[in-house]
């Protein structure tokens, strides 16, 4: 039985205002669901910028706090969208699931591996469910390889990757101006600390959870030198930042094993100039995809390119009119990040309307963000292979009652199979 989704927002910077602005306010708005309860940040005239865009839009003002725990303390609310710092996420995620508030959580890594048992062991206890909003997961060619994957294009997939390649140097920089937490994480941390956009659609693809499992990462890391550069040249006056030592490197790479012998390589590389890539890669028996390229390769279709393989470029949208994924037929992307906000925020609200098992649910939360601490311990131990733990605790390879993204838009198309 579906419910009212009466909904919070708690954290308002950069990817709560978007979300706000781009998906949150359109589909209260349009669609009449979820309400906007109320909106919560520790910056008083955030919340107010927020409230005042809800109001304008023609909705009822919501609740205005600067202290989450009044949002998880109101009963007429039933579900939150953690949009705060980094290291705020779980903390706050716990306490709102232990409240018996449906949780939506931005993407970003943890800050311990106990934390991510703590997030499994609160879903437990409470049975209140804990979505990681991975918009990467709901990404047309990501989405589209899936798909060719499933049919057997690709044949039987061997080796895939992926990375968050985005020249982040202004927004690291300017996170004392404009009140960021990632500048914080940059002087103090050195690990893969953005690991879910990269690795969440890849693990939908290799079923991880779902009949596969990482058992093991090792991570090795560069020098550092691209923000020290930047600052130099573009914040000369900024005498704090100018004299700064950086602990996150330029460039981290982690190679992760599978339980069925795939191999996953990926990379953070946010402080060296460079054009905005995910890397996304799948390697299979029978074909490929690039996403640098836009490319699929198929053994019986290209092999007299192998030398020629320019030729192939930008091909992958050949394959959309018989591979597009159900989500994406038809659909016109709005919303943010070319329409993946909206897909994966429709999907967090048709799960939580019905109180059911999210298509990116706690346990694959939990995963995609132990990548952060796991690589901080191989880079501490020189490169070390570490373990990853199990946090389905051995139902990984049994679980028939888990989620696909099939959920996503299914107001307007019907519940859809991957």
């Amino acid at each position: 039985m579906k419910k009212e989704l009466k909904c919070a927002v708690i954290g308002l910077g950069q990817r709560g205002s978007m979300l706000l602005d781009s998906c949150l306010i359109p589909m209260a708005r349009d669609e009449k669901q979820p309400t906007l309860s109320a909106v919560c940040d520790i910056y008083p005239d955030r919340t107010k910028e927020a409230a005042d865009k809800i109001e304008a839009a023609g909705l009822p003002r919501p609740k205005e706090t600067l202290d989450y725990r009044e949002v998880l303390a109101d009963p007429d609310i039933n579900s939150v969208i953690i949009a705060s710092a980094w290291e705020s996420h779980i903390p706050i995620a716990v306490q709102a699931m232990k409240a018996g508030k449906y949780v939506g959580l931005e993407v970003g890594g943890a800050y311990s591996i106990e934390d991510c048992r703590l997030l499994v062991d609160t879903f437990e206890e409470t049975g209140t469910h804990c979505m990681l909003l991975e918009n990467c997961c709901y990404g047309k060619r990501e989405l589209m390889v899936l798909n060719m994957v499933r049919k057997g294009l690709l044949g039987k997939i061997v080796h895939c990757e992926g990375g968050y390649c985005h020249d982040l140097r202004a927004e690291i920089s300017g996170g004392l101006q404009n009140r960021h937490y990632r500048l914080r994480n940059y002087l103090n941390r050195n690990c893969e600390n953005y690991p879910t956009h990269e690795l969440g659609p890849i693990a939908k693809l290799l079923d991880i959870n779902n009949g596969n499992r990482i058992v093991s990462l090792a991570s090795h890391a560069s020098c550092s030198h691209g923000l020290h550069e930047y600052i130099i040249k573009n914040r000369p006056n900024d005498t704090a930042l100018v004299n700064a030592e950086f602990c996150q490197s330029d460039i981290v790479t982690t190679v992760l094993k599978t339980e069925l012998g795939q191999t996953i390589v990926i990379s953070l590389d946010t402080t060296l100039p460079r054009a905005y890539s995910r890397r996304f890669t799948v390697r299979g028996t029978k074909g490929a995809y690039f996403e640098d390229t836009d490319s699929i390769f198929l053994e019986e279709a290209h092999q007299r390119f192998d030398y020629e393989p320019k030729k192939l470029w930008g091909n992958a949208a050949e394959y959309e009119k018989e591979n597009l994924h159900p989500l994406w037929q038809n659909y016109i992307p709005q919303g943010g990040h070319d329409g993946m906000d909206w897909m994966v925020l429709h999907a967090f609200c048709e799960a939580a309307e019905r109180g059911a098992r999210p298509p990116i649910d706690v346990y694959d939360t939990a995963l995609y963000m132990s990548i952060t601490p796991l690589s901080e311990q191989s880079l501490a131990a020189g490169g070390a292979s570490v373990a990853v733990p199990d946090f389905t605790r051995g139902k990984w390879y049994m679980r028939e009652d888990i989620a696909d993204l099939r959920y996503s838009l299914e107001r307007k198309r019907g519940l859809l199979e991957v």
